[in-house]
């Protein structure tokens, strides 16, 4: 470790700076080697990158001028671990660039983007590393290699191929530039994304106060603070989820809603955020990325290396959901629209929009399951919620969470605790980051600064998970009161940060999340069932001032209502993934508007009335600037996988210590050591079935 510090400092004096006193450079004087946020200044990113790169460099050249025979551990392990200090300074930066950004911030991101993706070309196109690599693949059955080992040289064999290697040498030059103009723009994308939901906001003004007399007292604290913070008087609205939904919710004005609807579904279309070129560019570059590399369409290249293996799996997929689903979802539209003509509020010649959709549907499930965000939020204290999440993981896995104030944040609304096991032994460390803010982008995701692995003196490096979400705000006059969609949405990601930290094993790029695109919200998705079973809410739902328990009564509505617009919210999944399909199956690039090309792919799907300008794709991050291009389907494969995963819970105990157990030896801890297949059906016993989902649904004539 010494040794490589002081290689990176030369090489940071040699990149020109005089001043050797990087905090990304020098080793941490922390708790687990944790980022020491407080010292770290924009000024000091662009020479830790110079600087780790030319130590990536350097082992790299090691590597491939060996005059050793090519061996896995000095070949494919060696690859795995040459680069550990450009991958800590790029975690740290790209995940505060998430979630703590600046305009300086995103200027240099600008800048060292097309760094790494030139020195990962480097690495990735050098036609001797290759071959040593592919003399290691070629002798792999003399290797002797253990599970994890094998998935390592397969991973690191197949990323050399389908990253160009087999390119000729203009072939690789045209790569070389398709990928970086690529990287640059999916990058601008999630900033205009960012910039275009900061842009717009609607202001009440205090002598308006009719309009918002309506709204529930918290939507109208939580607007109140959003003016003020705004520096404005009377109450705001902003395109921020947290306070756009219950606006929506809420509010019969429907003239301010339908402006809502607009400028946050017209995000990115148009101005000075436009994304409707870069949607098409971006599928054009991915498209001839992968024709280079010999596949008909990008969601080739990608379904590859994907459960569903192919195209046809995907859209068969879909196609079987949305024929199963679509009557149902138009029957339930159909309700209630005409709940809404008999509530005689906007008279009887009203046609449902869809900004008048959040109001009416909440309505209707007030009256006939006597459920509503008002009824619940009470009991859906943050604070409280997060213990009881915490308890269920130390019922489930036996794992306790510890608040650590020594552990520096980086922000002050992030919480952070170390994750030990019940002997105490740690596990990692995960920080907690819960509200919405304009340096943040929307959303809610987790990843992680650091993830589990072994270093090559067998030092175990404990994973540093992050879990972000944009919850709902304290205000003055309460503390931050969950929906029970953000309840859902908390469980979700704690299922993603559970398998980031029980991860084990030796490579981190094998390690927790680092799985199959439609394997990885099976944990995810398998945690959410939990929000719907009274023995959890039992624990969870704690009323914030009288601490009495939800009544019975209300936990019961919960649960009759959990497949309430079961239909509608599938088909809406289906139409982002046969979008996503869309644009990634296209064997030419895109000549015609994208209003066109996206209304054309989702149209087996609308139930509501077209609104003309409002589109998803040009805000659409998890495809355009995330991970999820070609892979979308993957949140309906993984209801399909936790369906069936969560059957078993249900049939032995949803505590059950044996079955949890089995979850996470087979399932959280393994990351990508094995198909994830393989893995499924090492726990469950079976392959997961289509029909697990549509049952689960309820869905009756």
């Amino acid at each position: 470790m010494k040794k490589k510090i002081v290689t990176l400092m030369t090489a940071f004096a040699l990149a020109g700076c005089c001043d050797d006193r990087n905090p990304l450079l020098e080793p941490a004087q922390t708790p687990f080697d944790t980022p020491e946020f407080s010292k770290i200044e924009l000024a000091h990113y662009k020479p830790a990158f110079e600087a780790a790169i030319a130590e990536a460099r350097t082992e790299l050249d090691a590597v491939v001028n060996n005059p050793e025979e090519p061996t896995f551990e000095n070949t494919v392990v060696a690859l795995e671990r040459g680069s550990a200090s450009l991958d800590r300074i790029a975690n740290i930066f790209f995940n505060l660039n998430m979630t703590d950004t600046s305009d300086e911030m995103q200027v240099l991101a600008q800048e060292i983007q097309p760094m790494l993706v030139e020195f990962t070309n480097d690495v990735m196109l050098n036609p001797t590393l290759f071959e040593r690599v592919k003399t290691v693949w070629e002798n792999r059955e003399e290797l002797a290699l253990d599970t994890e080992d094998s998935m390592l040289l397969a991973k690191t064999y197949k990323g050399f191929v389908r990253s160009g290697a087999g390119l000729n040498d203009e072939q690789k030059q045209t790569y070389r530039e398709l990928s970086t103009e690529l990287s640059s723009l999916t990058l601008k994308f999630g900033q205009n994304v960012l910039a275009a939901t900061n842009a717009f906001s609607i202001n009440i003004p205090a002598e308006d106060s009719a309009k918002v007399a309506e709204l529930p007292e918290y939507v109208r604290d939580a607007m109140s603070a959003e003016a003020k913070a705004k520096g404005q008087s009377g109450w705001t609205v902003t395109l921020q989820y947290a306070s756009m939904s219950p606006f929506m919710t809420f509010s019969t004005d429907r003239a301010l809603k339908e402006q809502l609807y607009r400028a946050y579904n017209g995000r990115c279309v148009g101005g000075d955020a436009d994304n409707t070129a870069n949607v098409k560019r971006i599928a054009e570059l991915r498209l001839r990325m992968a024709n280079l590399l010999g596949y008909p369409t990008y969601a080739d290249y990608v379904l590859e290396e994907r459960m569903a293996r192919n195209v046809a799996g995907v859209n068969g997929l879909l196609n079987e959901l949305l024929t199963a689903t679509k009557s149902y979802a138009e029957a339930e539209v159909e309700a209630i629209e005409e709940y809404a003509r008999k509530s005689g509020l906007y008279g009887s010649d009203f046609e449902m929009m869809p900004w008048d959709w959040a109001y009416f549907s909440e309505k209707y499930k007030n009256e006939y399951y006597n459920v509503s965000e008002e009824k619940t939020k009470p009991y859906f204290e943050l604070e409280h919620v997060k213990q009881s999440i915490f308890q269920l993981a130390e019922r489930l896995y036996g794992i306790r969470f510890v608040e650590r104030k020594d552990i520096e944040p980086y922000n002050p609304e992030v919480a952070v605790y170390e994750v030990t096991e019940a002997d105490g032994g740690s596990i990692g460390i995960l920080y907690m980051d819960f509200f919405p803010r304009e340096s943040k982008r929307g959303g809610a995701w987790m990843t992680s600064f650091r993830d589990h692995s072994m270093t090559a003196d067998g030092t175990e490096e404990l994973p540093l998970i992050i879990m972000c979400g944009n919850f709902t705000k304290p205000t003055e006059n309460s503390p931050s009161l969950l929906t029970f969609d953000e309840f859902e949405t908390f469980l979700h990601e704690f299922g993603h940060c559970l398998h980031g930290l029980l991860a084990e094993g030796k490579y981190a790029s094998l390690a927790g999340t680092s799985v199959y695109r439609d394997f990885v919200e099976l944990p995810s998705q398998t945690m959410e069932n939990w929000a719907t079973e009274p023995e959890f809410l039992d624990i969870a739902a704690v009323h914030y001032q009288t601490g009495e328990k939800m009544p019975t009564e209300l936990v019961n509505n919960i649960i009759a209502a959990r497949n309430y617009l079961a239909a509608y919210g599938n088909i809406r999944q289906l139409s982002f993934g046969l979008s996503d399909m869309a644009f990634h199956s296209i064997t030419e690039p895109i000549e015609e508007d994208v209003e066109t090309f996206e209304r054309r792919a989702t149209a087996p799907t609308q139930v509501l009335p077209v609104i003309k300008g409002a589109l998803s794709s040009p805000s659409f991050t998890h495809i355009f600037s995330g991970g999820y291009a070609a892979g979308y389907y993957s949140y309906k494969w993984a209801e399909v996988l936790d369906a069936d995963a969560f059957a078993l819970f249900k049939e032995k105990g949803i505590f059950n210590r044996e079955v949890a157990q089995s979850f996470r030896d087979n399932i959280l801890s393994q990351g990508g050591h094995e198909h994830p297949m393989t893995l499924y059906v090492r726990f469950r016993g079976h392959q997961p079935e289509v029909s697990a989902l549509i049952e689960r649904m309820d869905l009756k004539k």
